[in-house]
C-alpha cells in the first residue's frame, strides 16, 4: 500500500523549464500563452536547432517492421449495412463494393455521421464470404478484390474503359443502350473542356511574414485543430497526414502544429505507444504539451498475436505506462479500458491519483480483472490516513464490478469538484453515494444496474443532496430479472422533484403505472431522452405525451392517495409540445408492431416531431423488419446494433434530419447512450460498444 507521500515522484528535467509558455489551453493553473507563434520558439519546443526540422517518427508506420498476415476486414453499419469508414465503397444503383482492409481496434463502434439517426459503423474481423446491405438483394463478396460491378467512374469497374484520345470516355454498351443520338452510335461521352481561368501569381513573403503566420495563437490553433482526427484509422495507415504535412510548411506553422499534434494522443496499438514513448523520451519538451492520453481504441487484435503474446513484446506494460505518465506532467484526461486492466498496477494508480495535479478526467471502463481490483483497493486505501483531496472532476468506473464497496466509500468523499460520475454495474452503496461532498456539482450520474443501492437511498440523495440539483444526465435503470430499484412509492416521490435542467432520464425497470402519467408529463417538456422500458404503460398513456387528452377519453383507474391530481374547478393549463427526440419503449407488453400501426397510436405520425428514435424490444423489431413497404410509406426505418434495435424516423416534418449533437453528450451524436462520457470527443473504440451496443 502506498500513501500520497510515498507515491512515485517525477524527476523534472531542467530542459522542461521553458515549455509551459507554449501551452494554449485555457487553464487557470497554466501560465499565459503567447499572442503569436514565432520561429524562434522552435528550439525551445523540440530541443533541436532551428536549422534541423524533424517529423515525429511515431506518426508513420515502421518501414523495417516485418510484413504480417492480414485478415479481410469489413466495417458493417448495424447488422447488415455496409460502412464507408475504412473500406473503399462505391454506392451506385443500389450496389456497394468494398476493398478488404485491416482492422483498427477490436469491437470498435463509431457513429456514422453521414446517415440518419442511430447509424453506426462496427469494425469486426471476419472471414465471411458476403456482406449484405439493409435493402440490397445482391451480395458483394470480398473475394472479388474490391471490384465494383456497376458502370461508373469509380475506377474499379471492369466495364469502364479508359479515355480515347483525351477527347472523351468510352462507356459500356449496357450504359449507352438507353441513350440516343451520337452517344449511342459512337459510344463516346463528349465532355467539353472548360476554359482555363486566369491564375494570379502567388505573392512572395519572407520567413514568418505570410498572413497565416501572423494570425493570433488562438486563431491559428483553431484552424490547425480542424485537421486533427480523434479516431485513428484502421491498421497501420498513417495517421493525421495533414498535420504531418503542416510540420514541413514553415517554422512558425511547425510550432503551432506541434501543439495540436501532441495535445491529444491516441494509441490503437502497442507499437504506436512504444514509438511515442521513445520520441518523448528523446525530446522531453513534447511531453509537456500532452493533455490527453486516449487508450480507448487500444487492442492487440489484428496484430497477429494473442493477448499473452502481446504482453511478451513489452511495448505497453505497467512500467512503460508509468514512464509515460512521468513524461507527461500536464495531463488532464486519461482514458483507459479493460484491455489494459492487467497493466494498471498500484504504482500507475498512485501516479494518477497523487502525481498529476492537473488531472481532471480518468476512465477505467470495464476494468474488472483481479489484479486491477487488488491494485485499485491498495491505492485508494492510502487515502484513509490522508486529508488530501483529489483534483479529478470526471470519474468513469463503468462496469468495474469487481471493486469492493469500501473503495467507493473511501474515494468519493475525496472528490470535492466532481461533475461526472459513471458507476454503472458496480458495488456502490447508499452510504458511498451519500458521502459525495456537498461542494460537488453533478451534471452526469449513471447508477444503472447497481444492485447494492436501494430505491429509498437513491431518492433521498436526489431529493436532499445539494450536489444533485443541476443534473443533466441521469440513469437509474435496472434489470428486473434480477431486482427492481424503484417501486411505486419511490417513483411518486422522485418524479415531482427532478430538476428542469435534466435532458436525459433512464427509468428502465421502474414500477411505473397508469396513474404516474401526470407526473411524467411535465418532464417531457424539457427532456430529450426518456427511457421507460419494462414499465406498465399503455398506448394511450404514451399518446398523452404528444397530444392533449380530455378527461372523458381516459378510462377510470384507481389512483393512490399519494398522487396529486388536478382539481375539477381548475382550468386546464395551456398545451406545451414535448421536446422528446428519443423514447425507449422496449419490453412494454402494450407496444407491439400491430399497436404501432393502429390508428389509435400517434407515435409514428408527423405530429410527434421532434421525436425521431423509438427503441423497441427484439420481438417488435423482428416484426417491423419484415414490413419494408409499410416502413417506407410511414417514413420510418429499422436500425439495429448488437442487442439493441431502434425504429428511426427517416425524415422529420420540417424535411431533413435534425442533428443529434448536444453539449451534454460531449461529442456523441446519436441517442440512447448508456455510458456516461468523461471527455469530449468522437464516439469510438470500446467506449462506443458500451455506449450504444451493449
Amino acid at each position: 500500500m502506498l500513501t500520497p507521500a510515498q507515491a512515485p515522484q517525477r524527476q523534472t528535467s531542467p530542459s522542461m523549464d521553458h515549455r509551459p509558455g507554449i501551452i494554449t489551453a485555457p487553464d487557470p493553473d497554466l501560465s499565459p500563452a503567447p499572442s503569436r507563434y514565432y520561429a524562434a520558439d522552435f528550439h525551445k519546443l523540440t530541443n533541436r536547432r532551428a536549422s534541423s526540422p524533424f517529423t515525429p517518427d511515431f506518426a508513420f508506420p515502421d518501414p523495417a517492421a516485418p510484413a504480417r498476415a492480414t485478415l479481410p476486414t469489413a466495417h458493417t453499419a448495424d447488422r447488415r449495412a455496409l460502412s464507408t469508414q475504412n473500406a473503399v465503397p462505391c454506392v451506385v444503383q443500389g450496389g456497394t463494393a468494398i476493398v478488404p482492409t485491416r482492422q483498427g481496434s477490436g469491437c470498435s463502434i463509431k457513429e456514422d455521421t453521414d446517415g440518419i439517426a442511430q447509424s453506426f459503423l462496427e469494425s469486426i474481423n471476419t472471414l465471411a464470404t458476403s456482406i449484405h446491405h439493409n435493402d440490397d438483394k445482391d451480395a458483394i463478396t470480398p473475394e472479388s478484390g474490391g471490384s465494383c460491378t456497376c458502370c461508373c467512374r469509380c475506377g474499379r469497374s471492369d466495364s469502364w474503359r479508359a479515355s480515347i484520345g483525351g477527347r472523351g470516355h468510352r462507356r459500356a454498351r449496357s450504359f449507352t443502350a438507353p441513350r440516343t443520338g451520337i452517344s449511342e452510335l459512337t459510344g463516346i461521352d463528349w465532355e467539353p473542356s472548360e476554359p482555363a481561368m486566369a491564375v494570379e501569381p502567388p505573392k512572395k513573403f519572407g520567413p514568418g511574414e505570410s498572413p497565416l503566420e501572423k494570425l493570433p495563437v488562438e486563431v491559428l490553433d483553431e484552424i490547425i485543430a480542424q485537421l486533427a482526427l480523434d479516431s485513428p484509422p484502421s491498421g497501420y495507415t498513417p495517421r493525421n497526414v495533414d498535420l504531418i504535412s503542416c510540420l514541413l510548411t514553415s517554422r512558425t506553422i511547425h510550432v503551432a502544429t506541434i501543439n495540436t499534434l501532441y495535445s491529444h494522443i491516441t494509441f490503437p496499438h502497442s507499437s504506436v505507444f512504444s514509438k511515442f514513448l521513445t520520441h518523448v523520451s528523446q525530446y522531453p519538451g513534447l511531453g509537456t504539451i500532452v493533455k490527453r492520453l486516449d487508450l480507448s481504441h487500444f487492442t492487440s487484435i489484428g496484430l497477429g498475436r494473442s493477448r499473452q503474446g502481446n504482453s511478451e513484446v513489452q511495448n505497453l506494460t505497467s512500467k512503460t505506462l508509468l514512464k509515460c505518465l512521468d513524461l507527461t506532467p500536464a495531463l488532464q484526461e486519461v482514458l483507459l479500458q479493460e484491455n489494459l486492466d492487467d497493466d494498471i498496477d498500484e504504482y500507475v494508480l498512485c501516479k494518477l491519483f497523487y502525481g498529476l495535479p492537473k488531472l481532471r478526467a480518468v476512465d477505467f471502463c470495464a476494468s474488472s480483472s483481479k489484479p486491477f481490483a487488488e491494485s485499485f483497493t491498495s491505492a485508494v486505501t492510502g487515502l484513509l490516513d490522508s486529508p488530501v483531496n483529489l483534483s479529478i472532476r470526471r470519474l468513469g468506473l463503468h462496469e468495474c464490478f469487481t471493486l469492493p464497496n469500501s473503495v467507493f466509500e473511501t474515494l468519493l468523499p475525496r472528490l470535492p469538484h466532481l461533475t461526472h460520475l459513471d458507476v454503472a454495474h458496480t458495488r456502490i452503496t447508499d452510504r458511498a453515494l451519500a458521502s459525495i461532498p456537498e461542494t460537488a456539482s453533478l451534471s452526469h450520474l449513471n447508477l444503472g444496474r447497481c444492485t447494492q443501492i436501494s430505491g429509498r437511498g437513491v431518492v433521498d440523495f436526489l431529493v436532499n443532496h445539494p450536489a444533485a440539483k443541476q443534473l443533466v444526465f441521469l440513469n437509474l435503470s435496472c434489470d428486473i430479472a434480477r431486482y427492481r430499484l424503484l417501486w411505486e412509492p419511490d417513483v411518486e416521490r422522485l418524479l415531482p422533484v427532478l430538476p428542469t435542467t435534466l435532458k436525459s432520464l433512464n427509468l428502465n425497470g421502474a414500477k411505473i403505472r397508469h396513474w404516474h402519467t401526470p407526473l411524467l408529463l411535465p418532464l417531457t417538456k424539457h427532456l430529450e431522452e426518456l427511457s421507460l422500458a419494462s414499465t406498465d404503460l399503455s398506448v394511450q398513456d404514451i399518446n398523452s405525451f404528444f397530444r392533449p387528452t380530455s378527461p372523458a377519453s381516459s378510462p377510470p383507474t384507481p389512483e393512490p392517495a399519494a398522487v396529486v391530481t388536478q382539481q375539477e374547478d381548475e382550468p386546464a393549463p395551456a398545451w406545451t409540445p414535448p421536446t422528446l427526440h428519443y423514447l425507449d419503449l422496449s419490453s412494454i407488453p402494450a407496444i407491439t408492431q400491430s399497436s404501432l400501426f393502429s390508428t389509435s397510436c400517434s407515435l409514428l405520425s408527423p405530429s410527434t416531431a421532434p421525436l425521431e428514435v423509438i427503441e423497441l424490444g427484439d420481438k417488435a423489431i423482428s416484426s417491423l423488419r419484415e414490413c419494408r413497404n409499410t416502413n417506407k410509406r410511414l417514413g420510418w426505418v429499422v436500425k439495429e446494433l448488437g442487442r439493441r434495435g431502434w425504429y428511426v424516423r427517416y425524415s422529420n416534418a420540417a424535411g431533413g434530419n435534425i442533428s443529434g449533437r448536444r453539449g451534454w453528450k460531449m461529442g456523441a451524436m446519436w441517442w440512447g447512450m448508456r455510458k456516461c462520457p468523461v471527455a469530449w470527443g468522437e464516439v469510438g473504440g470500446l467506449y462506443g460498444h458500451y455506449m450504444f451496443k451493449k
